[in-house]
């Protein structure tokens, strides 16, 4: 299960492995910003409150994006943060920068 926090919308949904944060959020309609789905906008950032260990690693473009504290505390791309294993709960929450 994913739970996603939105800016005025939650849910918890089913997770699939192979879609990304922000893919669970758009197939869920939670308003989700976005801009680029590329990795380069980041206004699909997200704080991973919990489930981290059940997504992808980092990519590149995450870290090209995003400072080592950011990642140290959480925070990743919605866009590229893919599920990896759908067996556990994740938690994650709409930060953007703005």
């Amino acid at each position: 299960m994913i739970e996603l926090k939105g800016r005025m919308k939650t849910a918890e949904v089913e997770s699939e492995s192979g879609l990304s944060i922000l893919d669970h959020a758009l197939k869920h309609d939670i308003d989700w910003g976005f801009s680029c789905t590329r990795g380069t906008c980041a206004r699909c950032r997200c704080l991973i409150e919990s489930g981290m260990e059940y997504l992808e690693d980092v990519t590149d473009e995450e870290w090209d994006r995003l400072e080592q504290h950011e990642l140290d505390e959480g925070y990743r791309l919605g866009c590229q943060a893919m599920v990896k294993s759908s067996a556990g709960h994740i938690v994650a929450v709409n930060k953007p920068y703005f």
